[in-house]
């Protein structure tokens, strides 16, 4: 099984190892692109880029985490003033790997570009937001007025005036006042059944 062998040995023991990727690291962070071989270019984006994370923190503990890797004052100041601004709001992806056609003379070994993934001088793209959902426009559905009851409508109503309201209200309280009153009723009778006997004596 293969624990405790993550990483290329590069044929280097750790401290020559370490040393290695540092000054990769250092030559990336000061010139923004890089030849070498095409490992060595895989291995270093492991370096590179939480020095980059650090940067975006850009608070005093992180400043002295980054001296521990480049050993630099002023290149750390670089990484924190010039380089990390550049990435804000991008979540990773800080360097690119571009392979060359031809290999190296002598050893034949693949070459490699490492850069990053932006310069100085650029326009500062924000982060992309994300798109709100879309809404579906429904159209107002016409009703009939067949379908609308005339008391309902509020055409209707608006056409009633309230003088119109009233004396309709009134008339109709009147008729059943008249038609509810027993004296009434009464009279009514009595002038039915006079009716009936003046027909009969003629």
């Amino acid at each position: 099984m293969r624990h405790s062998k993550a990483g290329k040995k590069f044929s280097r023991t750790p401290s020559h190892r370490k040393a290695l990727l540092r000054n990769l690291a250092k030559a990336l962070l000061s010139h923004g692109r890089i030849r070498t071989t095409e490992t060595k270019a895989k291995e270093l984006r492991g370096v590179v880029e939480p020095l980059i994370t650090l940067a975006l923190r850009n608070d005093l503990h992180a400043r002295r985490q980054a001296y521990r890797v480049l050993g630099s004052h002023s290149l750390v100041k670089r990484l924190f003033d010039e380089i990390g601004p550049l990435f804000v709001g991008i979540p990773g992806g800080y360097t690119r790997v571009l392979k060359l056609a031809k290999p190296r003379l002598g050893d034949n070994a693949p070459l490699a570009y490492i850069e990053l993934t932006r310069k100085q001088g650029e326009d500062v793209v924000p982060a992309k937001a994300k798109k709100p959902a879309k809404t579906v426009d429904i159209a107002p559905v016409a009703v009939p007025a067949s379908v609308v009851p005339a008391a309902e409508s509020p055409v209707a109503e608006a056409e009633e005036s309230p003088a119109a309201v009233e004396t309709a209200v009134e008339a109709e309280s009147a008729v059943t006042e008249a038609e509810e009153t027993p004296a009434a009723a009464d009279e009514a009778d009595e002038a039915s059944a006079s009716q009936t006997t003046d027909s009969q004596k003629n």
